[in-house]
């Protein structure tokens, strides 16, 4: 035998491990050389024939094949998370199996407004929300996962930083994506961390971005805008490509706010006057209190201009209508000194920042609602060293100043009719919001007041009950004029909320504790946080009367947490 002769059978026998058995195909190529995880030929169109195992990978969505065709089968011996169990009866299923007729669908209709659908989707498990409609926004390829997720980011870094809430943002991030086609998209918003993740399948990695937000302003202006963007990538009869979105979007960011600085400033001093006003009082008052507030605000611009922390901003802020309110009593001005400070505090609560912490803690977003009240109780400690360091000099050289001197406060019901309304139209002005809210806005600032000293002076009744029962209408009446106009309900509530905030509580409060009477200043400034916590929460509530039972177009119910406790 010849050498070749000798190489021929190791050669079939080296062979025989990887080549197919005989009969599967008709010819062999022995000289090509095969890799081990290769599919020998001839098996292509057994495997093709064959069933799927469960090694291959499909959809969770996906109907395993065979299975509608013979669902009277038994199951494989290796099973199948689609094949019911061997002891499965369909005449006696337990309740954790689905019904024979499956789950009914979840439909929302498209005259919902985004806000109402995109948050009973939020609160939907991944696999029960319905899949996104068709959208041609992109090309055959498919949407630019990156771009729509930088784009989500960027719309969710301008709402979270113009105070709107938690989960408001959380909608609006979630609309942007199902409007580009990304349906599988979980956002998550924290008080200064915004992430997304999206996740085009189970056996697919996700894609995951993130983006802080380093700085915070109020423009309400711009937030309306931002607003009236969703709206319009939601609308499927309109059609906004990723690069009309990133235009609209810079032109949002360069916009100019739509008031000047001197305009600012003296919104600020019809603020502290109107509140001054709506305490007891009069056209000297008014005027201090102005003075006071306006000195504050330049004094407030200068610190933040030298780049201080905005608790120093509000600490100096705060210094200047307690000075004039001391000066005139060391003076013996027939004035209400307490009416001048009182006026220069409303100027300065941060409630806008207290109804979006109370709303984020209502709705589940504990971490943002408890940074938020934080953020807060700092703003609030800077306000009380401000004017307990003026009230303490003031006390020492010798300034009458009395904590039990009560402010008249029903004696005249239209004169603080007008001061309510000059209020919620000077917090209108500061909030940057549009001309076109301004007047809705301070007409809802107006019945606020009525209701409050209908049911506080000619009622009789609890001044925290009547604070949340305003509260609430400003809330309702807020959201129904945000869903009429398919904007965000800040600009319709926060400056209507103005003549409902405890100024005159934590004015006394911080003259009782610079007279050394701390309970007395304790109990007072307990009163102001629960009028504070009455605003919060009266607010929320009125929104979510007008969620529940004032839908427009659907039946459809919101989706809530389930409880925690209690099981």
């Amino acid at each position: 035998m010849t050498d070749a002769e000798d190489r021929k059978p190791q050669s079939d026998e080296a062979r025989s491990a990887f080549s197919a058995p005989v009969g599967l195909t008709a010819s062999v190529d022995t000289e090509s050389t095969t890799s081990e995880f290769a599919v020998p030929e001839g098996l292509a169109l057994a495997k093709a024939q064959r069933a799927p195992t469960e090694s291959e990978t499909t959809s969770e969505f996906a109907l395993p094949q065979g299975l509608e065709a013979a669902p009277h089968q038994p199951a494989e011996t290796e099973g199948s998370a689609f094949n019911p169990p061997s002891t499965y009866d369909a005449r006696q299923a337990l309740s954790a199996f689905t019904p024979p007729r499956g789950t009914s669908a979840v439909s929302l209709h498209r005259d919902v407004p985004w806000q109402d659908r995109m948050r009973t989707m939020l609160r939907m498990p991944v696999t029960e929300r319905p899949a996104p409609e068709q959208v041609h926004r992109h090309d055959d390829a498919g949407p630019a996962v990156p771009r729509v997720l930088d784009l989500t980011l960027r719309i969710g870094e301008l709402l979270l930083a113009g105070g709107e809430g938690a989960e408001d943002v959380e909608g609006a991030m979630f609309a942007v994506c199902r409007s580009y086609g990304l349906d599988r998209c979980e956002p998550t918003v924290t008080f200064t961390l915004l992430s997304i993740s999206h996740q085009p399948s189970l056996v697919e990695d996700p894609v995951t971005a993130s983006r802080t937000v380093r700085r915070r302003g109020t423009d309400y202006t711009r937030l309306a805008a931002v607003y009236q963007l969703v709206d319009d990538l939601s609308d499927d009869e309109t059609h906004i490509s990723l690069e009309e979105s990133y235009r609209r979007l810079a032109e949002i960011r360069r916009n100019r706010h739509p008031y000047p600085t001197w305009v600012l400033n003296a919104a600020s001093g019809l603020l502290a006057g109107s509140a001054s006003v709506l305490v007891g009082g009069g056209a000297l008052v008014f005027v201090a209190a102005a003075l006071g507030a306006m000195l504050g605000d330049r004094l407030a611009w200068k610190c933040a201009d030298r780049g201080l922390p905005e608790f120093y901003q509000f600490t100096m802020a705060a210094m200047p209508p307690a000075a004039i309110g001391v000066a005139l009593t060391l003076a013996h001005a027939d004035v209400k000194a307490s009416a001048v400070i009182t006026g220069g505090l409303f100027a300065l609560l941060p409630g806008r920042a207290l109804v979006a912490g109370v709303q984020d803690g209502l709705t589940g977003f504990y971490i943002t609602a408890a940074a938020r009240l934080l953020e807060v109780l700092y703003f609030f400690t800077g306000i009380v060293i401000g004017v307990l360091v003026v009230l303490y000099f003031g006390v020492q050289l010798g300034a009458k100043l009395s904590p039990d001197a009560a402010l008249v406060l029903a004696e005249r019901p239209l004169w603080q009719i007008a001061a309510s309304l000059g209020l919620s139209l000077a917090f209108a002005v500061l909030l940057q919001q549009e001309r076109s809210t301004v007047l809705l806005v301070t007409l809802n600032g107006g019945v606020a007041w009525v209701v409050y000293g209908a049911m506080a002076y000619a009622g009789d009744l609890s001044p925290v009950a009547s604070t949340a029962a305003a509260a609430g209408l400003v809330g309702l009446f807020g959201q129904l004029l945000s869903r009429y106009r398919f904007a965000s309900a800040l600009p319709y509530i926060t400056a209507a909320i103005g003549p409902l905030l405890p100024g005159s509580a934590t004015y006394f409060g911080l003259l009782a504790i610079a007279q050394n009477e701390v309970d007395a200043g304790l109990v007072s400034l307990s009163k102001a946080v629960a009028l504070a916590m009455a605003i919060a929460i009266g607010v929320n509530l009125g929104s979510e009367i007008s969620r529940l039972f004032l839908r427009i177009g659907s039946a459809e119910k919101r989706r809530a947490a389930k409880r925690t406790r209690g099981f």
